[in-house]
């Protein structure tokens, strides 16, 4: 699919990618407009947007105090897909919806990802939907170019992420740790060891997230990994000084 070319393509001229995470409708669209400008000057090779959603489950605090005031603002799916449509139009890097299964079941699936190809997204990540619970959700994905990101944990059998491997496309987004997002991780032998087996289990590019707060978290990942992904560290710094303060931040990463 069209996003696994993209990627490949930007990993010809850098040793890693970045792929940053934002929350939309938080703190406003507007400052969404902001953020994701100050990403894209300064090196963001991907941005996954979260459509907002009230029980995010594999979101830590500070995704999930995003969500519930960006739901609170009255943000709709609507506004999202239409927001995302603006920003892949607006900027030459892939854009991913990223958010849970109940909004796309609801807004249904086959408009979903219609206008979500209208839209020019290249990739969706969905956290709680395994690829057995919706067969049409991949017939979808499938039939727009749209590619469904899976996840592998820490606690995936080898035989779990071949399995997933034959569902996903994209890329694998690889979860550092046990737990929901925020956390710092580590990344000792036992990391490694996973990322191993990550590699071992396809040969889509690898993403690692949940705790990467920094440019040694993200030297850590080079060679292991193709794109790290950065998501709470930016929403707190748009909380404590603003969206100029995230060009910086990003551009210091790598």
């Amino acid at each position: 699919m069209i996003l696994e070319e993209n990627l490949r393509a930007r990993l010809q001229n850098k040793n890693i990618l970045l792929m940053t995470h934002i929350v939309l409708g938080y703190p406003s669209f507007e400052t969404n407009r902001q953020v994701i400008a100050q990403m894209v000057e300064n090196g963001v090779d991907c941005i996954e947007m979260q459509i907002p959603f009230s029980e995010p489950m594999a979101d830590g605090p500070v995704i999930l105090k995003a969500n519930q005031d960006s739901l609170a603002k009255g943000t709709t799916v609507k506004e999202c897909l239409e927001f995302g449509a603006e920003m892949a139009a607006a900027h030459d890097i892939p854009f991913l919806f990223m958010t849970y299964y109940n909004i796309i079941f609801k807004y249904g699936e086959e408009d979903f990802f219609s206008a979500a190809k209208a839209g020019a997204i290249q990739g969706l990540i969905v956290p709680d939907l395994p690829p057995e619970m919706s067969p049409d959700f991949f017939s979808y994905a499938k039939e727009t170019g749209i590619a469904p990101i899976l996840i592998y944990a820490p606690t995936s059998t080898d035989t779990r992420m071949a399995e997933l491997n034959d569902f996903g496309d994209g890329f694998i987004y690889c979860v550092a740790r046990r737990g929901v997002t925020g956390a710092k991780s580590e990344f000792g032998e036992k990391f490694d060891a996973y990322l191993t087996r990550c590699r071992a289990a396809t040969n889509l590019p690898l993403a690692v997230g949940f705790g990467i707060r920094n440019r040694d978290d993200v030297n850590a990942l080079i060679g292991k990994a193709d794109i790290a992904v950065i998501g709470s560290q930016t929403i707190q710094l748009v909380d404590e000084k603003g969206a100029r303060a995230v060009g910086p931040f990003i551009s210091g990463l790598r």
